[in-house]
């Protein structure tokens, strides 16, 4: 079983930059994809990005586009989250998770390992 911790939230004026961590530990697979969600209060959970384990495939949310990369250390076990030029509206808790979708990378569904999530705020 796989477990998931993210580290490296914070609080940041807009327009500056973090970048989120996720440590994955425990039998991981090539065939895992790994993404990070987020959810604001009172809304649902988002898809932000994903990336395949191998790392040859990424895709994004169209709202982070530009702004964010996904980027995997196999050696490290982690997936990064770099934000640049980040915004008020994506002040949320940021959650990563690991799975084998089958579907829709972008479907919190296909994947059923999560981790305990990390608090980003942006300030205006």
């Amino acid at each position: 079983q796989v477990q998931l911790a993210e580290t490296g939230g914070g609080l940041v004026q807009a327009g500056g930059s973090l970048r989120l961590s996720c440590t994955a530990s425990g039998r991981t697979s090539s065939r895992y994809a790994v993404a990070w969600f987020r959810q604001a209060p009172g809304k649902q959970r988002e898809f932000v990005a994903a990336i395949t384990w191998s790392g040859t495939s990424t895709i994004y949310a169209d709202s982070v586009k530009g702004r964010f990369t996904v980027v995997g250390d196999n050696a490290k076990n982690t997936v990064d989250l770099q934000m640049n030029s980040l915004k008020p509206d994506d002040t949320a808790v940021y959650y990563c998770a690991a799975g084998s979708p089958r579907d829709s990378f972008r479907s919190a569904s296909q994947y059923d390992v999560w981790g305990q999530g990390t608090q980003v705020t942006v300030s205006s």
